[in-house]
């Protein structure tokens, strides 16, 4: 049976539209529970004939997605592969992108780190003034986004603008992040949820093959080094997992509140960190 034995998920369908809810308490975070189910999800949804959108949503009020488990960065091995391979995140969002169908990110709480990049993957995000965050805290950490942001932030918002919010590390509302390019509109949250079932209603109502033509046009001009750029990502991302000061700075923010629910609200953990030290650090120079 199709779209079963779903943890994480609430699903349900009309008119061509998949409303698809995460609901993974307390704070969606994407860890090796919601990680593979979203996988699969995205690849029933891919050849799914009868989805011409898919609007992604969350079921908890305060967050969309968290973000990325951290428990995985103190279980990576210490010695990083010269053969470079996509991350799941990576893999995900592609997915979204590539689909002959249209994808929508409805944000009414916090996309931190994979869950802002879950978003950037998405055909289209809007989000509610007030309530939505988007933000990619990785780098205080002394990690490198793994899951596309790199990639996808720059030719959204510019050079400039997506190393500000990488290596700034700092929450931005719906206003800020419709006024970056970060998402497509920033709306009144009482007119969110209409507006984007109206828009969803509307390209679900034209033939199937001209929405799945648009997009391979669009992509083919916006995105042709893509692959190649996130595969860079995620190599350099295995690089930072692999450093001991990464690992250290992991379990100090675990330490300090990291993946619980009060913290993950404000994440003003970030900002009681140590100054990160640069003890045998080797910082690579281009020739």
């Amino acid at each position: 049976m199709p779209y079963s034995d779903y943890k994480c998920f609430q699903l349900s369908f009309d008119d061509g539209i998949a409303f698809v809810s995460i609901n993974h308490p307390p704070i969606n975070l994407l860890d090796e529970v919601l990680s593979p189910e979203f996988d699969r999800l995205a690849r029933e949804l891919e050849v799914d004939d009868s989805v011409r959108v898919v609007i992604l949503q969350s079921a908890l009020p305060e967050f969309f997605i968290a973000h990325s488990g951290l428990g995985r960065v103190g279980a990576a091995s210490k010695t990083v592969s010269h053969t470079r391979s996509f991350r799941l995140t990576q893999m995900i969002g592609e997915r979204l992108r590539n689909m002959p169908k249209v994808t929508i990110a409805k944000i009414e709480g916090r996309a931190r780190g994979g869950g802002s990049e879950i978003a950037l993957a998405a055909d289209m995000c809007f989000a509610a003034i007030g309530k939505a965050i988007f933000s990619q805290p990785e780098a205080a950490i002394g990690l490198v986004p793994g899951g596309g942001s790199t990639q996808r932030l720059p030719r959204l918002v510019g050079r400039g603008r997506a190393l500000e919010v990488l290596l700034g590390c700092n929450d931005f509302p719906a206003e800020l992040a419709e006024r970056y390019g970060y998402i497509n509109r920033a709306l009144p949250a009482n007119e969110l949820s209409t507006f984007v079932e109206a828009l969803a209603r509307r390209i679900a109502s034209f033939p199937a093959h001209a929405i799945a033509h648009v997009k391979a046009a669009v992509d083919a001009g916006a995105f042709g080094s893509l692959a190649e750029g996130l595969l860079i990502e995620a190599h350099e991302s295995d690089l930072s997992v692999a450093s001991e000061v990464t690992q250290a700075r992991v379990r100090e923010v675990m330490a300090a509140g990291a993946e619980t629910y009060d913290s993950e609200l404000e994440m003003d953990f970030l900002s009681k960190l140590g100054r990160a030290s640069t003890d045998g650090l080797k910082l690579r120079t281009n020739t």
